[in-house]
């Protein structure tokens, strides 16, 4: 197994922390850059950019939503409460809104937020559905990479890949998965021919879309699996239970028409 390159070691660190350990980290090195920023005397606005961005980032880390908010508030709340923002022209308030921007641009509104992909989500897939050595897989819309983590767990011997619309997201996905092939792209622009396996959690009105890209464009008998959503209309080949409960549905292509509900049982 190839090495894991030093850039990505104090994210690995990070999750490893105790509870709630990995905030207070956050935190302080929110606070740390801010205070850099400000003896070195920028602009209220970029100064507080700097001190917000880690702690945005750092939020995908922590694994679950309540936490990520934690770690996303920290900074943003502790300098309310220090009467520092009470200084702040109105028109600063847009700061904020212009990061969600940069990290979620517009033209990705119509895919999913940021839904990452809990650990060890994926781990009954390769007993269900067994993939070759070397067999490539895409995670559709890879977002920080949880998703190619999960699958990295599932299938160590796949080649994957991933692809992101989001250039802050896919940046950090290629530094946190240097094991998978990231790329910055449309992921219903990207040709899904030649994957054996297309992993998506996007949201329910994507997944009917997403089987009729699989239909036209990837070979019979490969596999979509998308993460608690469904296609109504569309059978799966199976429905799997994640560990938290989730559903993780399972479709052959070319999909089968029908009623989903009435798919192979839940939980095998």
């Amino acid at each position: 197994m190839r090495p894991r390159p030093a850039t990505v070691a104090p994210l690995a660190l990070l999750r490893r922390l105790p509870w709630p350990l990995p905030a207070l980290a956050a935190w302080v090195l929110c606070w740390a850059l801010f205070l850099v920023a400000q003896a070195q005397s920028l602009p209220a606005g970029p100064a507080l950019l700097l001190g917000l961005v880690p702690g945005l980032g750092l939020a995908f880390t922590a694994g679950t939503r309540t936490r990520a908010a934690v770690v996303a508030a920290g900074f943003p709340l502790s300098l309310l409460a220090s009467g520092w923002l009470a200084r702040w022209p109105a028109w600063a308030w847009l700061l904020p809104l212009a990061l969600l921007l940069l990290l979620y641009p517009r033209q990705a509104w119509r895919d999913a937020p940021l839904f990452p992909t809990p650990r060890g989500a994926l781990d009954a897939l390769p007993r269900q559905l067994p993939l070759r050595d070397g067999a490539r897989v895409l995670d559709a819309g890879c977002g920080l990479g949880h998703g190619l983590r999960a699958l990295r767990r599932a299938y160590p011997q796949a080649r994957l890949s991933g692809i992101e619309w989001s250039w802050p997201l896919a940046l950090a996905a290629r530094l946190a998965c240097p094991f998978a092939s990231v790329r910055r792209g449309d992921l219903w622009a990207q040709p899904w021919s030649g994957f054996e396996l297309v992993y998506l959690f996007q949201r329910p009105e994507s997944v009917p879309r997403a089987l009729a890209k699989a239909a036209a464009e990837m070979q019979a008998g490969a596999w979509l699996a998308s993460l608690e959503f469904d296609a109504p209309g569309w059978r799966p080949q199976q429905v799997l239970r994640c560990p938290d409960g989730r559903p993780l549905w399972l479709y052959r292509v070319p999909p089968r028409s029908g009623d989903g509900s009435s798919a192979g049982g839940p939980g095998r």
